[in-house]
């Protein structure tokens, strides 16, 4: 093997263990589901490159595994640039034994928003209007490679970004962990990333989760409406209420089967009686 093929020679990650996290990349939303969204899917694009940083070492492997088989969720794009941080991460935990692993999980649901937000506004707003009004303008002229310009104007960012963001997020991942630990600040950083992290959550619980209560009454000619006063307690406390008694229900390891039905059987009763809406 060539000496510039390999990326790390401390744990001998070459550049086509960094091609296999590429193609995998395409694969995120291949077991997407509500519990995790893409995380098992994030797990399996960089599994290969775990099995090498703790090639030695069975327990840290199977915590690493956990780690990153966490909840994820972000444009598809710009993922592989967390990906590589994330490999960068595992390295430095499996180096030194000091180094916070929950660090990791905090910088991935940190990035999740801000990172979205500019690929949902690039891939989404901005390269796939180019390439569809491109290509419908050959579709009209009757040219059978309209489809063709489509998908080669809209997949060149896409792969530019999915290649280099990967090369990227692990260079720099690896350089920006060398400076905090240098200066210090790399529990502050960690502290704030987590703040960004619940505060991301708070706004998918806010616009995700619609639990609201219709019950009105009618006392001495005023008309009582019990969500409005809810509302005056705090805004969307009955999704907040919702949210964190089951993230209390899956902490305590009671099976997500026996979650989801008692969240049917639940809303069922409640709404039959009209103490709850969605």
């Amino acid at each position: 093997m060539a000496k510039n093929d390999v990326i790390s020679v401390e744990n001998n990650i070459t550049k086509k263990d960094f091609r296999k996290v590429f193609w995998r990349s395409f694969t995120l939303l291949g077991s997407f589901n509500y519990e995790k969204m893409e995380g098992l899917a994030y797990l399996y694009c960089i599994e290969h490159i775990l099995k090498k940083i703790y090639k030695d070492d069975e327990e840290g492997l199977k915590q690493a595994m956990l780690r990153e088989s966490a909840a994820f969720n972000m444009t598809i794009a710009p993922a592989p640039f967390v990906m590589g941080i994330s490999i960068a991460m595992e390295e430095s935990v499996k180096r030194d034994p000091n180094f916070d692993p929950a660090s990791i999980n905090a910088i991935k649901v940190s990035l999740m928003g801000p990172l979205s937000g500019i690929g949902d506004t690039f891939f989404w707003g901005i390269f796939r209007i180019l390439a569809c009004s491109l290509s419908i303008g050959f579709a009209k002229a009757g040219n059978p490679i309209a489809p063709f310009i489509l998908l080669i104007l809209f997949n060149i960012p896409t792969f530019l970004t999915r290649y280099y963001g990967l090369k990227i997020g692990y260079t720099s991942g690896n350089q920006l962990l060398i400076d905090l630990e240098k200066s210090g600040k790399m529990q502050l950083f960690t502290y704030c990333a987590g703040i960004l992290g619940v505060a991301a959550i708070g706004c998918m619980i806010a616009s995700w989760v619609t639990v609201s209560c219709p019950l009105e009454f009618t006392i001495s000619g005023n008309k009582i409406v019990i969500q409005e006063y809810l509302d005056q307690i705090m805004p969307k406390l009955l999704p907040l209420a919702a949210t964190l008694s089951i993230y209390s229900a899956i902490k305590k390891n009671i099976k997500i089967t026996k979650i989801i039905s008692a969240i049917v059987v639940i809303g069922f009763v409640l709404g039959v009686f009209g103490i709850i809406a969605l």
